[in-house]
């Protein structure tokens, strides 16, 4: 949960979490609402930080080519494939979700958001997760 309205971005968190996970030798799935939110997000993949490489690509990918990429990003969740945490950028809670490992929502304070996110904390509930809440300020994303 991002401490603050302003500062770092949701879509920026997204790109330290998605950094993090392949240094860490994992994989990910970051689901968008849009594609046109899953290019905003490939984009700033490629830029974020000037020192950083995140290999990542978007799926469904074009062609007959394999997945080879540890971070993929896409409005639907892949049938034929899991990844270990699935990062979610989408308002509801995905379906299958219970495939992944771990499961990143991403919350900051905008009163939106923080309505959006209280609705997906208690479907979770619902199903017998219970998740849990990691603050996160500016300072520690560097």
């Amino acid at each position: 949960m991002l401490q603050k309205t302003y500062g770092i971005s949701r879509a920026s968190l997204v790109c330290k979490i998605a950094e993090k996970v392949y240094n860490l030798g994992s994989t990910a799935y970051i689901l968008t609402e849009s594609d046109a939110q899953a290019k905003m997000l490939d984009d700033l993949l490629w830029r974020f930080r000037y020192d950083s490489f995140v290999p990542h690509e978007l799926y469904p990918l074009t062609g007959l080519e394999e997945v080879t990429s540890p971070i993929l990003i896409g409005t639907a969740l892949p049938l034929h494939l899991n990844t270990q945490v699935l990062i979610n950028y989408n308002d509801k809670v995905p379906e299958d979700f219970n495939k992944h490992e771990r499961i990143i929502e991403l919350v900051d304070q905008n009163k939106d958001t923080l309505e959006k996110s209280r609705k997906k904390f208690r479907q979770y509930c619902k199903f017998g997760y219970i998740p849990a809440v990691h603050k996160v300020d500016d300072v520690s994303l560097e």
